[in-house]
C-alpha cells in the first residue's frame, strides 16, 4: 500500500487508527479506532503459526516489517495475548484463536506495543 493510501485509508490526521484493527483469521477485534499510532519501525517478526511453536524461539523464519500500530498501555487492546518470553520480548497474539505473532513487545520499554499493519485486519 503507498504511503499516501495509507494515510487516507487508515491513518488520521492525528497519526491513528480511523478504522478498527481485527485478527486476519477469526476476525476478533483486536484493537478499536482511534486507539493506536502509526509507527515505522523496523522490527523482525517470526512467520505466522499458533502460539506454542513461537515460544521455543527456535525458527528464525519470518519477517522484517515497518509500519505497526503503537499502543502505550497494553489495558487498550480489546483482545491480545502474549508468548513467554523470548529473550527480553513477547511477541502479541490473537487472543481467541492464538495465530501470531501479531505484533512485538520488548521488555525493556512496558510502555510500547507493535501491532504489524500486514498481520492484521482493518473494519
Amino acid at each position: 500500500m503507498e504511503p499516501t493510501e495509507l494515510q487516507n485509508e487508515l491513518v488520521s490526521a492525528e497519526g491513528r487508527n480511523r478504522k478498527a484493527v481485527l485478527c486476519q483469521r477469526c476476525g476478533s477485534r483486536v484493537l478499536q479506532p482511534g486507539t493506536a499510532l502509526f509507527s515505522r519501525r523496523q522490527l523482525f517478526l517470526p512467520s505466522m503459526r499458533k502460539k506454542p511453536a513461537l515460544a521455543d524461539g527456535s525458527n528464525p523464519d519470518g519477517d522484517l516489517l515497518q509500519e505497526h500500530w503503537l499502543v502505550n498501555d497494553m489495558f487498550v487492546f480489546e483482545n491480545v495475548g502474549f508468548t513467554k518470553d523470548v529473550g527480553n520480548i513477547k511477541f502479541l497474539v490473537c487472543a481467541d484463536c492464538e495465530i501470531g505473532p501479531i505484533g512485538w513487545h520488548c521488555l525493556d520499554d512496558k510502555n510500547s506495543f507493535y501491532v504489524a499493519l500486514e498481520r492484521v485486519s482493518h473494519e
